[in-house]
C-alpha cells in the first residue's frame, strides 16, 4: 500500500525581510531630491507598517518606494491591506497597513472549493491557518498546487512541508 504524500499551503510574511526592506527604502527617501526636507517615514510596530508623510501626494510617493523594496525581498504585497490615512501631529498625514499572516475562514473555505471542483482524490484539512492537503497520487497533489497558483486569491500562498 502506497503512503500518502501531503503539502501544506499557508500565507506568510518574512518580518526580517519586512525590515530589510523597510531600511532599503528609507535609504532610498534621504537620497531622493523629491523627498528633500521631507518628514516621510516607515515603521514596524508589531504586525503593522506606519507610514508618515507631508501629504497624501508623498504619502502614495513612500507607498510606491515601499512596495517596490518589498517585491524585491519576496514579501508578498497582497498581504497588505492598507487602512484609511489620517492627520498626524505636525501637519502630516499618517497611514496604517496591516500584514497579514495566516490563512483566515474565508479565504480556507475558497481554496477548499477550488480544491473540490478539481475532482481530485484528496483530502483537505483546516489547521488554524493553514490548510494540509494529502492525497495518495502526488501528481494528483501538483495538480491542486496548479489550481491554486491559477487562482485570484486575494492572499499571496505558500507551500510548505512537500512530502
Amino acid at each position: 500500500m502506497a503512503k500518502d504524500s501531503s503539502f501544506d499551503i499557508v500565507s506568510k510574511v518574512e518580518f526580517p525581510e519586512v525590515t530589510n526592506a523597510i531600511s532599503m527604502a528609507m535609504k532610498e527617501i534621504t537620497t531622493r531630491y523629491d523627498f528633500k526636507g521631507s518628514k516621510s517615514t516607515i515603521s514596524l510596530e508589531k504586525e503593522e507598517l506606519v507610514l508618515v508623510s507631508d501629504d497624501e501626494y508623498k504619502l502614495d510617493q513612500l507607498k510606491d518606494v515601499l512596495l517596490s523594496k518589498l517585491a524585491k525581498r519576496d514579501v508578498p504585497i497582497k498581504n497588505i491591506s492598507y487602512k484609511k490615512i489620517e492627520n498626524a501631529s505636525g501637519g502630516t498625514v499618517r497611514q496604517r497597513a496591516e500584514l497579514i499572516s495566516g490563512i483566515d475562514k474565508d479565504n480556507a473555505k475558497k481554496i477548499n472549493t477550488i480544491i473540490k471542483n478539481k475532482g481530485l482524490k484528496v483530502k483537505t484539512q483546516i489547521q488554524d491557518d493553514q490548510i494540509r492537503v494529502t492525497g495518495k497520487s502526488r501528481d494528483d497533489l501538483q495538480q491542486v498546487i496548479a489550481a491554486i497558483k491559477a487562482a485570484d486569491l486575494p492572499i499571496d500562498v505558500q507551500f510548505i512541508n512537500y512530502r
